[in-house]
């Protein structure tokens, strides 16, 4: 497919099988609830090069209700499909897949949904206990319809990549998971579709977020906690609007319990009025931190 020719758009079961049907190999997917932004375009380049210019890339725009609790935002979640479609073409996207809800659910709700066992009720399943169970469902449905051989994924959603390439290793799905770097506005703040819902104000307050992570790094160097105490103490600081920080915590890479020193992870949720941010970076824990840390502004992180 050449830039800016417009993908072939799909919204039924029948209408993907019969685009597949001639689609050639090998495939990659980039799966979005829409409202897409410029690190969402990035995966769609990532997807491209995995798969050479004579591959197929589709891209799946999906607002997944099983993903949201009655209290979230699905009804406000941002639905910009035309300038989706565009940016796909600007991607060089084959097929977007754009199902409604009785599409991928045509038996109504899931009587049979993907557990995602204990990391799935850490971190952000504290606060969204079945949301993850909603992802992996919904990953899981697109991954058979699809058959892709490469799937891309933001590294934005750290613990949601986590658990989508666990799944994919103890269900032997033969799609291989791909991680794309965080993308970041010009302040550092990680590309997010819920930006959209910050008032200036509230963004100038996020852009201390990755000035928090950038500490984190610094200051772990002197283990778990200091790394944390150092990412705190920027988030802490007063704000012209409301800030909650819902946790911070080092883990491994593979998001178990942090090592006494050497690769880790660091994460963190913070609501800026009312509005839900997640970022996370890379550290380096122990003497070699302060040497090591790459920058949580750098092209190491994704959506």
């Amino acid at each position: 497919m050449t830039s800016e020719t417009k993908p072939l758009v799909v919204e039924t079961r029948e209408g993907l099988a019969r685009a597949l049907a001639v689609a050639p190999k090998p495939r990659a997917v980039v799966m979005t609830m829409g409202g897409l932004h410029a690190a969402h375009g990035g995966l769609m380049t990532i997807a491209r090069d995995l798969v050479g210019a004579e591959g197929h890339v589709t891209t799946t725009i999906f607002v997944n209700p099983l993903q949201f609790a009655a209290t979230e935002d699905l009804g406000k979640y941002p639905r910009t499909f035309d300038a989706d479609v565009a940016m796909c073409a600007q991607r060089s996207v084959d097929l977007v897949f754009a199902p409604t809800p009785d599409v991928m659910y045509p038996n109504g709700d899931a009587a049979v949904t993907v557990d995602p066992g204990s990391l799935g009720q850490l971190y952000e399943g504290v606060a969204r206990p079945t949301h993850f169970r909603g992802v992996l469902t919904v990953v899981a449905k697109f991954l058979q319809l699809l058959q892709p051989d490469f799937a891309v994924f933001g590294e934005k959603d750290y613990q949601q990549l986590t658990l989508i390439r666990q799944m994919v290793a103890d269900l032997d799905i033969p799609t291989q998971i791909v991680g794309g770097p965080i993308g970041r506005e010009e302040s550092g703040l990680a590309m997010s579709t819920r930006n959209k819902y910050l008032s200036p104000v509230a963004r100038e307050v996020a852009a201390r977020i990755p000035v928090a992570i950038a500490a984190g790094q610094a200051g772990a160097a002197g283990g778990t906690q200091a790394c944390i105490d150092a990412t705190l103490e920027v988030l802490h600081a007063p704000a012209a609007v409301s800030v909650e920080v819902e946790y911070v915590a080092v883990t491994d890479p593979l998001m178990r319990p942090a090592p006494e020193s050497g690769e880790a992870r660091l994460i963190l949720t913070v609501i800026v009025d009312g509005t839900r941010l997640l970022d996370n970076a890379p550290v380096q824990l122990g003497p070699s931190a302060e040497s090591g840390a790459r920058s949580s502004t750098g092209d190491d992180g994704t959506e």
